[in-house]
């Protein structure tokens, strides 16, 4: 794909800023200024009060000198940075590589992204009127290389758009500010009658290191091509991610649906095809007043089917709010895995957790209720009844041991042991009644002891003698004596579980 970039160029960012807040500026002349040194020094001035003669570093006594009846209002430290990001983060709609220029530009990646608005003429025309129509003073290029696009948009006069590999002969009749050079070599070249970057360009390489530095090298190979120039995004885009602009703003559920629908068809089908799946995803909507509007999803297994996912974003698509429309729609695949196909058991009654349809039915399950509503859990290899199991990672995390199945054990196990009142007769006979939470339980079977011996290299302490007690309404209970048996103690008893 052949590199495209726009270099957008705010003339008068801060103080267009200041006019859209206040209107009644429009037809003022007004300087914004900071403190240097002591005294009031112009940081910008808006079209009005330049063309009056009033820039950026005069001092605001010899401005008022020059027009009296110039406004003049504080700068706000920092706020072109500010002001840029968020014009940045507005123009993901057109490309997903937005970078900022300071003091007062952007640089777009436009690579591959013309053909949504129907090539690039009338691309740049509607990030051109777009940014007018918020307030703003623009001008802006496209071309194959930043460097070239920045110099036309600067300095150009003829056309904003370059044709691929001819950004050097659009800018031969430049001056040589065009190519971003400091101001000592800019001097430097003014002194020796080179007004055009034709006067020199086909100078030898060494000659120019020699009188202007390496940097104007460097700049002549960036705006060439040659050498290529790196951009640091506001947002760095997902690897995985689709994009899709509205010719009109959407402002309806189906519509949402619609487009929601199209961007998993191309994202399912480029990670098919990379044996790839999804376990979390966002759904993007940029609203044509500049808000964003967004839901999350999240898989228990790396996914590229289509239907299901659709169905777990449909659970909160109600929550996005279109206002007068959303323009762009993005979807991003955040968290992508291999996806392993599951091995298909001839003559099998259940493939448990290897059953697509299981897990689809815990992510529908985890997208109305909640991701924590799901608990797995895994064998742990511990006599101790508390720490014999564990919470598990994921659903395709498997067991290091087999769960213990010589001996029963209840369905509910509380997670601290609750002391009960216990009548017990002689050693090692299990209990004729105990009282829990108040309630009198007449056990009527029961089968035990089964002594677990406490994990002394974990903690120190005495072992347990457990029973299976069932009482007269048929409900079973886990307890267990503590210690030995001894006639000159009271023993303590215990309630650890329950059994279905």
């Amino acid at each position: 794909m052949a590199k495209r970039f726009i270099s957008i160029w705010f003339r008068y960012l801060t103080t267009d800023w200041f006019t859209i807040k206040q209107p009644q500026l429009q037809k003022a002349p007004f300087v914004l200024v900071s403190l240097m040194h002591g005294r009031k020094v112009i940081t910008a001035a808006n079209a009005l009060a330049e063309a009056q003669g009033i820039g950026e570093g005069m001092v605001l006594a010899d401005a008022r000198a020059l027009l009296p009846g110039l406004e003049v209002l504080d700068d706000v430290p920092g706020l072109n940075l500010k002001l840029l990001t968020a014009i940045g983060h507005w123009c993901i709609r057109y490309t997903p590589v937005t970078a900022i220029d300071a003091p007062n530009g952007l640089i777009l990646n436009a690579s591959g992204c013309a053909h949504l608005w129907g090539g690039e003429q009338p691309y740049l025309k509607e990030i051109i009127t777009r940014l007018k129509g918020r307030g703003y003073h623009v001008r802006a290029a496209m071309a194959d290389t930043v460097g070239a696009a920045w110099a036309i948009a600067r300095f150009g006069k003829e056309k904003a758009i370059i044709e691929p590999r001819a950004q050097i002969d659009a800018m031969l009749a430049l001056t040589p500010a065009a190519l971003r050079l400091e101001e000592a070599t800019l001097e430097r070249l003014q002194k020796l009658g080179l007004y055009t970057i034709k006067s020199f360009i086909s100078m030898p390489r060494s000659s120019l290191r020699r009188r202007f530095g390496q940097n104007i090298l460097l700049r002549l190979d960036q705006a060439a091509g040659t050498e290529d120039e790196h951009l640091q995004p506001i947002t760095i885009p997902e690897p995985y991610h689709e994009r899709l602009p509205c010719l009109e703003p959407i402002v309806t559920l189906t519509g949402i649906e619609i487009a929601l629908q199209r961007l998993l068809n191309a994202i399912c089908e480029r990670l098919q095809k990379e044996g790839k799946g999804l376990r979390t995803a966002n759904f993007k909507g940029y609203r044509v007043d500049g808000k964003l509007q967004q839901i999350s999803i999240g898989t228990n297994r790396a996914t590229h089917n289509t239907k299901h996912l659709f169905k777990l974003f449909q659970l909160h698509i109600e929550t996005i709010e279109p206002a007068l429309g959303i323009e762009l729609f993005v979807l991003e695949a955040l968290k992508v895995e291999d996806v392993t196909p599951v091995q298909e058991t001839m003559w099998a009654a259940a493939a448990g957790l290897d059953d697509t349809g299981v897990v689809e039915l815990l992510d529908r399950i985890a997208g109305k209720m909640g991701a924590n509503i799901i608990k797995r859990y895994l064998p742990d290899e511990h006599y101790w009844p508390e720490r014999s199991f564990k919470m598990a990672e994921s659903l395709q995390q498997k067991p290091a041991t087999i769960w213990a199945a010589g001996k029963p054990r209840p369905i509910v196990l509380l997670p601290v042991p609750q002391q009960v009142e216990v009548a017990a007769p002689i050693p090692d006979y299990p209990p004729m009644h105990f009282r829990y939470k108040g309630k009198l339980h007449k056990v009527i079977k029961a089968d035990g002891p089964e002594r677990i011996e406490r994990e002394w290299w974990l903690d120190a302490g005495q072992h347990r003698d457990y029973y299976y007690v069932e009482d007269e309404e048929g409900q079973r209970y886990w307890l267990f004596r503590l210690g030995h048996y001894e006639d000159n103690k009271t023993h303590q008893w215990f309630i650890h579980g329950f059994f279905a």
